[in-house]
């Protein structure tokens, strides 16, 4: 009977620790994080936010090609010109996608980097944008989807304040405080 009681502990044990250490840093994750009043992000978080947001951009590159190809075959009855205006798009995407991807690597290197993070929200921002607007294109939405409002939630609510303003707030303290060497 005393071994039971032990082997219960240790599974109850077990069940805890993997429960405590399992967080998943899923968007439901972030977004409650982000509806704090103030929550400044821990160095493991704010890693795992920018792997979060380098997934997001992978499945962003994807459904760009599959956007990309579908118009290069004409699929979807578009017409020429509006054909060219959307791969015109997709090509702006295309180096938004490379210029977040880029800032994500400058980010996890340095994660203080105020002009990484900033350009990586605008590429954010751009992207959140554009693919609200495919999702408005019968033919586009089926390939877009929910990613539209994926992208803007991860852009505004979750990256916007739970990574660049407390970022840009931080630096604004640093700014404002006189240096202790110096007499004024």
């Amino acid at each position: 009977m005393e071994w039971k009681k032990v082997a219960v502990f240790l599974l109850l044990c077990l069940a805890w620790v993997s429960a405590t250490s399992g967080e998943e840093y899923s968007l439901r994750y972030f977004m409650e994080r982000s509806s704090l009043k103030s929550y400044e992000l821990p160095k493991k978080e704010r890693a795992e936010l920018l792997h979060q947001v380098e997934n997001l951009l992978e499945k962003t590159k994807e459904v760009q090609r599959k956007l990309a190809r579908t118009l290069q075959e004409g699929e979807g009855g578009i017409k020429y010109q509006e054909g060219r205006l959307w791969m015109s798009m997709l090509e702006g995407d295309q180096k938004a996608i490379d210029s977040g991807a880029q800032q994500v690597s400058i980010l996890k290197e340095k994660p203080t980097q105020l002009v990484a993070a900033v350009r990586l929200y605008k590429s954010l921002r751009d992207l959140s944008f554009h693919f609200s607007a495919y999702n408005n294109v019968p033919y586009f939405s089926a390939h877009v989807g929910d990613l539209a409002l994926e992208l803007e939630l991860w852009t505004d609510p979750v990256f916007y304040k739970l990574y660049l303003l407390p970022l840009a707030q931080s630096r604004s303290v640093e700014a404002k405080s006189p240096s202790k060497g110096k007499k004024p």
